[in-house]
């Protein structure tokens, strides 16, 4: 009997995500522990392993097929001695059961899927580019994106996916500026050529300024995460924010001794391994911050997992440093250096970016002096970092000199941290960076 093979749900929140490569094709024999595709969720791209034995019979949806809801089915596999033919016709139609939603005969507007919505479907995919001549072009998502960026003409590129489906294989081998010109429908409007390429929401057609040049892209399941998980923090988490100035010529003094020691082992400590470090240990000196609000409880954890903001091309994502408080700073650089390296590429496991009691996130390198940053719930507490530059302070014997400082600003919220807490929470943090052999005694 042949077995359906369904969108996998990747971790506990996932419910939808884009086929991001297929590693088999038709006819490949595959078993248990094989990597047969990579799935790309909102915060990375993971693999999809088979559990079961047998022969790729058909394929569904095609690579670069994105909003993919969990359990569609996406491949059929011919068991031991099934015959591959038969197997596909009696599984393959099981594929498109969930792509009707989306799709609309004309409106592009499903509100709660946002912009992207009408694309998510692998059947339903031809409806939103008419050729020239009336007829509809059926291709890939994926395909579509490379046709817009090549500037080539679907319609006069041949199909080789099923049914004729134009898939991206088919446009790595067209010629690119084969789109015609289209210069007569461009005449009312200056700007309608670029929008063409995404087929906009009735939202965004509502805010368009369509007498300014622009581009319209779809959001990525990154940035429609980040842009859902932020709206909720600032609505949901009332934010307290407490600046503290910190100096730190003592903490770069050490950061150099340390690197010198670690030269033969390759390892090199930056400010931002003992800025987590430091705020590792502030939380559990002062665990009333080292919280997470529930909303009928609080969970105050023992153990420090600090979640690091990362800048990546697709958004934001915040690897954990765990147990920040009882690891060495060498321990935590290569740690760093090695989730950010994974960070960039999407190559992280989920248990690697999801969880943490607090983050820390560090715009000092950008030039940044001073920011408040938003809480990343369930946590209870972010610490944002400014950039370290010289200022003229006045020391304990009333002299005034220079002195690298820095601003840390602390947003807590405030259902579960008083402001007295996050004060000593703030001034633990202070201590430690400004005598920072404590932080590693």
């Amino acid at each position: 009997m042949p077995i359906s093979l369904k969108m996998p749900a990747l971790s506990p929140t996932m419910e939808e995500g884009t086929l991001a490569k297929w590693l088999v094709k038709t006819g490949d024999k595959i078993g248990p522990g094989d990597i047969i595709a990579e799935i790309e969720t909102d915060k990375a791209t993971m693999e999809f392993e088979a559990i079961d034995e047998g022969t790729i019979a058909a394929i569904s949806v095609d690579e670069g097929t994105e909003n993919v809801k969990v359990g569609t089915v996406i491949a059929v596999l011919a068991e031991e001695g099934e015959d591959v033919e038969e197997a596909a016709k009696s599984g393959g139609a099981a594929a498109p059961v969930p792509s009707p939603a989306p799709a609309k005969s004309d409106s592009p507007a499903p509100s709660p899927a946002s912009a992207p919505a009408p694309a998510a479907a692998p059947a339903p995919s031809a409806s939103p580019a008419p050729a020239s001549s009336g007829e509809r072009v059926f291709a890939s998502p994926l395909a579509r994106r490379m046709a817009a960026d090549k500037n080539i003409d679907l319609s006069q590129v041949s199909g080789s996916g099923p049914r004729g489906r134009i898939v991206k294989a088919d446009i790595e081998g067209a010629k690119a500026g084969s789109a015609k010109a289209a210069p007569a429908p461009a005449a009312s409007a200056p700007s309608a050529a670029p929008a063409s390429t995404v087929e906009m929401s009735d939202e965004t057609r509502a805010i368009l300024d369509a007498r300014i040049p622009h581009q319209v892209s779809k959001l990525s399941g990154m940035r429609k995460t980040i842009a859902r998980r932020l709206t909720e923090s600032k609505q949901q988490v009332p934010h307290i924010y407490l600046t503290v100035d910190v100096r730190l010529d003592k903490l770069l003094a050490l950061r150099g001794e340390i690197n010198k020691a670690l030269e033969s082992q390759g390892v090199k400590i930056s400010v931002n391994d003992l800025l987590v470090k430091a705020l590792g240990k502030a939380l559990i000196a002062v665990p009333e911050c080292n919280v997470a609000f529930s909303g009928s409880e609080l969970i105050q954890y023992e153990r420090a997992d600090i979640s690091v903001a990362v800048s990546i091309p697709a958004g934001l994502i915040t690897p954990i440093i765990s147990d920040a408080d009882g690891r060495s700073v060498s321990s935590i650089a290569t740690a760093m250096k090695d989730l950010a390296g994974r960070a960039r590429e999407g190559k992280l496991q989920p248990e690697e970016y999801q969880g943490g009691t607090a983050s820390l996130s560090n715009m000092g390198m950008m030039g940044i002096k001073q920011f408040e940053a938003v809480i990343n719930p369930p946590q209870g507490m972010i610490l944002a970092i400014g950039a370290g530059e010289k200022r003229a302070i006045v020391d304990d014997n009333g002299e005034i000199v220079p002195a690298t400082m820095m601003s840390a600003t602390g947003s807590f919220d405030h259902r579960a941290i008083d402001g007295a807490d996050g004060a000593r929470l703030m001034a633990a943090f202070r201590e430690l960076v400004e005598n920072p052999l404590g932080m590693l005694a």
